[in-house]
Order: C-alpha cells, then structure tokens, then sequence
C-alpha cells in the first residue's frame, strides 16, 4: 500500500502595499463571463490526476496597490499560516495500475473569503479553495498581478525514493458558476508555472480537486512534497 501527502503552502505575496484588503462587498454580483493554493504533500504505501473550468471573477473597490492570496484556509483582512495537506493511500493491489486516485483535504475553507460567506466549496474534504484579489487605484500600474505555483521535481519518501510531481494534476469548480474559470486544471511540472493573470481591481476563487495519476508502480513507503503559491505586481 502506497500513501501520498502533499502540503499546499502560500508564498509571501510580492507588493508594495500592505496584502490586508478593506472589508469586500456584502453581496456577491452575478457572475461575470469568467469567475473561477500554500504547499502540497502526498503519500504513499506500497504501491501507488482536469474538467471544464468553473469559477468566479468578482469585482471590487479601487484602493492603495495590494494583493491577497488564500490556498485552503484563509482569513480576510489577516493572515494565516495553515499550510493545507492533500493526501491519498492507494491500495497494494492498485499501485500503478493507472487508474488515478482522488486526494482528501484537511481544509475546513467551504465560505468564500469575498466578505459574503458564499458557499463556493462544498466539500472541503476533498477541494481546496483558492482565492486572490488585485486592487489598485484606477491610474496606478501595472494593470494586472500574476498567479504562480512552484512544485519541486519529485515527492520524497524517507528512503529517497521518489515519485514525479507531475503525477498530481487537479480539476478546478465552483458552486454556482458554469463558465470558464481563471484559475484552470491542470498538472504540476516540478518547476514555476504561471496559472492565471488577475485584473486590476478583482477578485477570483474556484475550488481545486487533486488526483494522483497512480500510471506505475512505485517502491512503498510515505512520499512528502510541498507546492507554494504566489501572486505578484511588479
């Protein structure tokens, strides 16, 4: 049996304003044509994953240049030092028969942190919640920050054996919404990958759900890697 954790960890967000936000809208708009993590681990024992896009792209006040950033659980207008894990054992007699396996959460993030307690992820459980905003003043530059994500090239159990990164890939939702997400699906490449851009003066989520691609057979044992996410204006 295989087990694998991955810790989803947010980087320091790159700015030149504090990253604490005013208080957001108490209503949430209706969607507009787009509206949509921290560190990873991942387990494994023994032997040991993307959908349309969905999210939500919400407007908010102009202010002073900041950004804000949450993977899994955050707080508004503060920080939060939870770094989430996702996780998955796979069965001895499923190890690397390339049947992906999904990954749990130990998030508790099913309320949006948009200021309306939105119920944008569900199920926890299994989805983690990734949210970012760019607020600037409507003359000030640059008119977009970048959303990132650095994976290491392997996950590392405790003998050294070693699992790709790019066996973990994830589907993205969110409740309510049906159109294209700005945060897509996709694999991690065991490098920095750009995920989305975010328009001055907006704010984004959409839910994330792992999966281990689980396509050959690896030595037993608990492997462990951690992801960060950052969002930047230069």
């Amino acid at each position: 049996m295989q087990a694998l954790r991955c810790r989803l960890r947010r980087g320091e967000p790159r700015r030149t304003a504090p990253v604490t936000m005013p208080p957001m809208p108490a209503l949430r708009p209706a969607p507009t044509r787009h509206r949509p993590l921290a560190a990873l681990g991942l387990l494994l024992a023994g032997l040991w994953p993307a959908a349309d896009a969905q999210a939500w792209s919400l407007s908010i006040a102009s202010a002073s240049r900041r950004v804000f950033l949450h993977v899994g659980n955050g707080t508004i207008n503060g920080s939060n030092s939870t770094v989430n894990l996702v996780q998955v054992t796979v069965p001895g007699a499923q190890v690397g028969n390339g049947v992906a396996q999904a990954m749990t959460t130990n998030s508790t993030q099913a309320q949006s942190l948009y200021g309306d307690n939105y119920t944008t992820c569900p199920t926890p459980a299994s989805q983690i919640m990734v949210g970012a905003s760019y607020r600037r003043n409507n003359n000030s530059s640059p008119a977009s920050a970048t959303l990132r994500v650095t994976s290491p090239a392997n996950l590392v159990n405790a003998t050294g054996d070693t699992i790709p990164f790019s066996q973990i890939g994830w589907t993205v939702s969110a409740a309510g919404s049906s159109v294209p997400g700005v945060i897509p699906a996709g694999t991690f490449n065991g490098a920095t990958q750009t995920l989305t851009t975010i328009p001055a003066n907006t704010y984004i989520e959409n839910c994330h759900t792992f999966s281990y691609a689980n396509s050959a057979v690896r030595a037993a044992g608990t492997y462990t890697g951690q992801v960060t996410y950052t969002l930047t204006a230069p």
